[in-house]
């Protein structure tokens, strides 16, 4: 058990960070959400729906069922298959989508700290330094605003493969490049940026270490030129569906939408920890689109390690490592920096020209998650150098270090909304015998398709296709149909909708009037309209119709 130990401890420091950090949403994890935002919703469905369709129609994962008739759907965001896979045995409990949302974001957090610890530990050997990097990486100023993004959170392959790339470089095994490929399936089959980000991480650490395995070129070729290969071929129905999907529906970030989400310097300063923003950061905080400062002591060790390797003369081997991989995580930490101002420099331009992949990318500013990790084990490396010290032995250095870098992040406790439960009235569409295409009124135009959210989350209590929608991208067809149904109940936009298959109206009168009195009067129409049969009527009014 004594090898185990420091990993069983990490471990539980590292699930005990997540729920800290994400306070109070430990406490209720199936009541507590962020579903006032749609990308909470969005994220939801995903993997709710990845684990309904995958041991139903695995072929089928990417035909899911918002936007209908469009397929490919799944494609119009981020894959989230591995995290779908962590959560489906919730699902298939009976969990809601919110308390496996929950449950997978937890798990999220733990293992990027994990992971970040067991690259350092594997270079260090020392408990401290690995948890104060699994701290910076797992749990900083970026990472506690993107509650809502799960992908964004389940980063653990990006030191997970840094990992095999060092083996690599280092004269690695057939068995580590065959682990880089397992890293970037996995980054792959979560999120597209993520993907992108590992590539580029590994591009750089070869750069960066060009001396050190290009005497054995062709072996370190050979083993990276086997990882790439195997990613290649578990990652090609992937790249098949996003392909396609990219050639269907133009799914091509354009520069000019890049350049909406870049992020200049100040993002650098940007902290949403409370000690930092209620004293000075706050101005930085709110002025910027996204948020990567890493924290002082983060800073502090960082610069530890970059000046301890630059003032030593000895040529040690464990130094001659230290060297080469700190020069690399710097090149990394600089990567990230220059990527995430996006078009504020000609050098995200040319790799957008030369790597397709980034042609898909629309938020520039996430490049900062290499900084991030570049700092994070930079610091890690800092405080195990400055521990071989006699003054910075003692392992209350080490927790002290652990505390402060966590309270330099620090923001809980967050604000939740309260998860009332899917409505009551989708059951009535899960029991139906017949074939069923759902619409839901109000039918939002294109600029307020985010308030789609809700219908595609409640989707999940039937599964029955939806004409409505919300996605990283919106179909043509969408748009289409949003200027024909904004008219109903028209007999012109209730023609429309059966032209379109639908077959079911769900009517919000509170989503259409404020007024009671003009909401009664609008459902009081649909009563005697001929085009429609009432089904059923639930909380807030909301009524379900068949079209005759």
């Amino acid at each position: 058990m004594r090898p185990a130990r420091p990993w069983l401890i990490a471990a539980a420091v590292c699930a005990g960070l997540a729920i800290i950090h994400t306070w109070p949403l430990a406490t209720a994890p199936g009541t507590w959400c962020r579903n006032d935002n749609g990308d909470a919703q969005l994220n939801e469905w995903i993997l709710a729906w990845v684990a309904h369709q995958l041991p139903r129609s695995p072929a089928h994962l990417f035909d899911a069922n918002i936007f209908y008739p469009a397929r490919n759907t799944l494609a119009f965001s981020e894959p989230l298959i591995v995290p779908g896979i962590m959560g489906a045995p919730l699902h298939w409990l009976g969990a809601s989508p919110v308390l496996a949302y929950n449950i997978v974001l937890l798990l999220g957090f733990t293992l990027t700290a994990l992971a970040m610890f067991a690259l350092i530990y594997e270079w260090t050997r020392d408990r401290s330094a690995a948890l104060v990097a699994a701290s910076i990486f797992a749990f900083n100023t970026h990472t506690l605003t993107r509650l809502t993004h799960v992908q964004g959170i389940h980063a653990w392959g990006l030191p997970l493969a840094l990992l095999s790339t060092d083996r690599l470089i280092t004269g690695g095994s057939l068995r580590d490049a065959v682990w880089l490929a397992v890293w970037m399936t996995a980054m792959a089959y979560t999120s597209g940026y993520l993907a992108v980000f590992g590539v580029v991480m590994i591009a750089v650490s070869l750069l960066a270490r060009v001396h050190a395995w290009l005497p054995r070129a062709a072996a370190v070729g050979a083993r990276f030129g086997l990882a790439a290969a195997l990613t290649f071929v578990a990652t090609l129905p992937l790249g098949l569906h996003y392909g396609r999907a990219a050639i269907e529906e133009g799914m091509v970030r354009a520069l000019e939408d890049v350049a909406m989400y870049s992020v200049g310097p100040q993002a650098y300063l940007a902290s949403a920890g409370r000690i930092h923003f209620y004293t000075w950061s706050g101005e930085f905080f709110r002025t910027s689109i996204d948020y990567f400062f890493p924290g002082f002591v983060a800073l502090i060790l960082a610069a530890a390690a970059v000046a301890y390797v630059a003032r030593r003369t000895t040529a040690s081997d464990d130094l001659a490592f230290s060297r080469q991989r700190v020069l690399m995580l710097v090149a990394i930490a600089i990567a990230g920096f220059v990527l995430s101002l996006g078009t504020n420099t000609p050098i995200y331009g040319w790799l957008y020209g030369v790597f397709p992949p980034m042609q898909g990318l629309r938020a520039a500013s996430r490049f900062g998650n290499l900084f991030l990790l570049g700092i994070a084990a930079l610091s890690g490396l800092g405080l195990s150098l400055l521990r071989q010290r006699q003054a910075f032995r003692a392992s209350i250095i080490g927790v002290a270090l652990v505390i402060a870098v966590n309270a330099e992040s620090f923001r809980a406790p967050f604000y939740y909304t309260r998860f009332p439960g899917i409505p009551g009235i989708y059951a009535e569409l899960a029991d139906h015998p017949g074939p069923v295409v759902l619409v839901e009124i109000p039918f939002y135009p294109p600029r307020s398709v985010f308030e789609n959210a809700t219908y595609v989350l409640n989707s999940t209590a039937h599964w029955r296709p939806i004409m409505n929608g919300y996605s990283g991208h919106t179909p043509a067809l969408y748009r289409k149909y949003a200027d024909l149904f904004g008219q109903f109940p028209s007999p012109g936009a209730i023609l429309a909708m059966k032209q379109a298959g639908a077959t079911h109206v769900m009517v919000h009168p509170a989503r259409l009037w404020v007024d009671r009195g003009a909401a009664g009067n609008f459902m009081a129409q649909l009563a005697t309209n001929p085009g429609l049969e009432r089904i059923a009527t639930g909380q807030q009014g909301v009524t379900l119709y068949r079209l005759r």
